[in-house]
């Protein structure tokens, strides 16, 4: 089994969504995030005062999948996201070792 989080832009959530149901995805945890990268932030201006946005909003996506659908899931939130910008996110793989089930007991892929 495996965790995979994807940092994404927050307009994508809907076709990722979307893109993961389809391939059986059963679940996700999705939170809000700020932070950046080669992106670096940009600079605005309010109120005629110029000022850096260091961190970015973004969506980070969370979900636990089995080892056989792992690159799929991967590739599959790699097209939905996709717009070839800087800026598209990151995807991380972790090895999990084990999951349970709080409502059942039920343990390992028996929980996914």
């Amino acid at each position: 089994m495996n965790k995979i989080e994807a940092i994404i832009r927050p307009h994508k959530l809907e076709d990722l969504r979307t893109s993961l149901e389809e391939v059986g995805v059963t679940g996700m945890t999705v939170s809000e995030v700020r932070g950046f990268g080669r992106q670096r932030g940009h600079h605005e201006l309010y109120r005629g005062r110029e000022y850096t946005v260091a961190f970015q909003p973004k969506i980070k996506v969370e979900v636990a999948v089995k080892n056989d659908i792992t690159e799929r899931v991967v590739d599959v939130i790699r097209n939905a996201v996709n717009t070839g910008q800087v800026g598209d996110g990151k995807i991380f793989i972790y090895p999990l070792t084990d999951v349970v089930r709080i409502r059942t007991g039920e343990r390992s892929e028996e929980a996914l």
